[in-house]
């Protein structure tokens, strides 16, 4: 008998072992295909201050990580090793020297989204599926980091920017109701939700309404010089889960109940054949607004520590971590301003600080376990509505009535879009109008610079000379001056000047104040040159920057033309032409 204990326990050891080879290997073999540490970031360290600043960071996320996990339904223990996988590998491989990457409230709700549609659709797969999402997103984000498209993530109009973090802030309000009522989450999200609304109120549990209340007066009312000695948030998840033990039993209100200890399990890749397009759709919209939330937060942090992070291998981190962090049952994270901003302001240098605070999260995990089950989920959905109000953009909302119509109109309907419609469809339809009015105000604006005219009694950029090559040519020359960047909108306004060119037997073109043209321009000065060679017109052509002329040189431009109509000067484009006239 107890031969076959003893046995029963190696076997136990080696089973332990060999799962813990397994992530080792698993996670040496992605770091290995990876090679992106740059260790050039950790010559900052300083011991002292990024000790402090891991320890305060950890503090500060460990009540958020366990509301984040209760309110994604993928519960307590994701949130917590999102948390210390993400941090971690996010520290490592990085871009950034503070900032701190955990699971977020944009995050979250993304992630509420995917867990919920998944299950619906495959209850035995849909856990499986929606971390295989995350992993998905993790290597959306690497791919944006090695194309270097960090940089373009963020060129966002910021209606567009402020709608969609408000709608993302109100989705968490929502959705935080039931728990924070005492009742469980209906299924299929918002409108669920607000359609559930008369019931979960005519239903509430007043114990756990009372003790969600209570953690909301702490998190808003707790005084400013206490903030300094410790987070609101941990003050209210420990003091409130004090009360509910000393004033309710266990069975009476809803708890986190037990987290397991030890190391979690592997969540290997899951895919179904008709939910491919599904979860790549999921895994695009989870990974930008991943790149968009911790590139906004590294901005921040540059602001802080007067330094420049590395976008490309800010998003490279952070695709690494969220591969990792969905193949170990984790939560999508990324840059979060909050704990960044506590990090730098502790001390914080280098990195180091956020490898510190994984660790400490993580012997949460292994040795203080049993500490979590007590904790009321009423206490974690007041946590989470607290993030939800935060992220709500209230600065432009107080000012929206004051500012210009347009981008309040794309703010609002981006945000009524991202809470009742679609996260993608918002985004897209929002950055769309926007760039629509951009472009029409930029065409109205360029249009002016547009100046077609045949002598010099108009508005014209000639001096005395050119002017008076200009007169004697009474009125048969087309003087035809473009400036500034030209782009497709004013192609309409080109239009309607070369529609004059078959008046006149000479067009002098001048394209010197032109830095760049697009496809569209050079297509509707292609029409013009047409318009006047059909016409029997003459055409020279100054052009001497590189953008434009090879613009004109891959249309084929110079072969429609004589080897004389691209000239060096204003000037000898007006005398040719003036030649051209007179001895017509």
């Amino acid at each position: 008998m107890a031969g076959s204990f003893l046995f029963f326990l190696n076997a136990l050891n080696f089973f332990f072992i060999y799962q813990i080879y397994i992530y080792i290997t698993l996670v040496c073999s992605t770091l290995k295909v990876i090679m992106l540490f740059d260790a050039s970031r950790f010559k900052d360290h300083n011991f002292i201050g990024d000790l402090f600043g891991g320890l305060t960071t950890a503090i500060v996320s460990l009540p958020l990580a366990l509301a984040f996990g209760v309110a994604s339904g993928a519960g307590a223990e994701a949130g917590l090793w999102g948390a210390i996988l993400v941090g971690l590998f996010a520290s490592l491989f990085g871009g950034s020297t503070s900032l701190i990457s955990e699971p977020t409230g944009p995050m979250t709700v993304v992630m509420t989204a995917v867990l919920t549609s998944m299950m619906a659709t495959h209850p035995d797969q849909g856990l499986a599926m929606a971390f295989t999402v995350v992993m998905l997103a993790g290597i959306f984000q690497i791919t944006l980091g090695k194309l270097k498209l960090g940089k373009y993530i963020t060129l966002m109009p910021y209606s567009v920017i402020s709608g969609f973090m408000s709608g993302i802030g109100m989705i968490l309000i929502i959705l935080q109701i039931a728990p924070f009522l005492g009742q469980k989450s209906p299924s299929g999200g918002v409108l669920a939700t607000i359609s559930a609304l008369p019931e979960l109120i005519l239903n509430m549990d007043f114990a756990e309404l009372f003790l969600g209340l209570i953690t909301l007066a702490v998190l808003y009312y707790m005084p400013k010089h206490w903030r300094r000695y410790i987070p609101p948030q941990l003050l209210a998840l420990v003091s409130i889960t004090l009360i509910s033990i000393l004033l309710f039993d266990s069975d009476s209100i809803r708890r986190i109940g037990e987290v397991s200890a030890g190391l979690p399990s592997i969540h290997w890749p899951t895919f179904t054949f008709d939910m491919v397009t599904s979860m790549a759709v999921n895994a695009l919209v989870l990974g930008t607004l991943g790149c968009i939330d911790t590139l906004l937060s590294a901005v921040i942090a540059d602001s802080l520590t007067r330094q420049e992070h590395d976008s490309n291998k800010e998003l490279v981190g952070q695709g690494i971590a969220n591969l990792i962090s969905g193949i170990f049952g984790g939560l999508p994270g990324a840059g979060a301003t909050m704990g960044t901003v506590v990090n730098i302001q502790t001390g914080a240098k280098s990195p180091v600080s956020g490898i510190i605070r994984a660790l400490i999260l993580l012997l949460v995990v292994i040795w203080a376990a049993s500490l979590i089950a007590p904790i009321p989920m009423a206490v974690l959905a007041a946590i989470a509505l607290y993030v939800g109000i935060n992220i709500l953009d209230w600065s432009f909302l107080k000012r929206a009535h004051k500012v210009a119509w347009s981008p309040t109109i794309i703010m609002y309907s981006v945000m009524l879009l991202t809470v009742f419609v679609d996260l993608i469809i918002a985004v897209g339809i929002g950055v769309f109008i926007a760039n629509i009015l951009t472009i029409e105000k930029l065409s109205r604006l360029q249009s002016s610079n547009i100046k077609a005219i045949s002598d010099a009694d108009d508005d014209i950029p000639l001096n005395e000379e050119e002017q008076s090559l200009l007169d004697k040519a009474n009125g048969k020359v087309l003087f035809f001056y473009l400036s500034g960047p030209m782009i497709f909108g004013v192609s309409k306004t080109i239009a309607k000047h070369h529609n004059t060119v078959k008046e006149y037997e000479a067009l002098v073109l001048d394209l010197s104040a032109v830095p760049m043209m697009d496809l569209t321009v050079g297509l509707a000065l292609e029409n013009a040159i047409k318009d006047a060679i059909e016409a029997s017109c003459h055409v020279y052509i100054y052009c001497p920057n590189g953008q434009a002329i090879d613009r004109l040189q891959k249309l084929n431009i110079p072969e429609l033309l004589p080897q004389d109509a691209f000239v060096d000067s204003r000037k000898e484009a007006l005398e040719k032409a003036l030649e051209k006239v007179c001895n017509d």
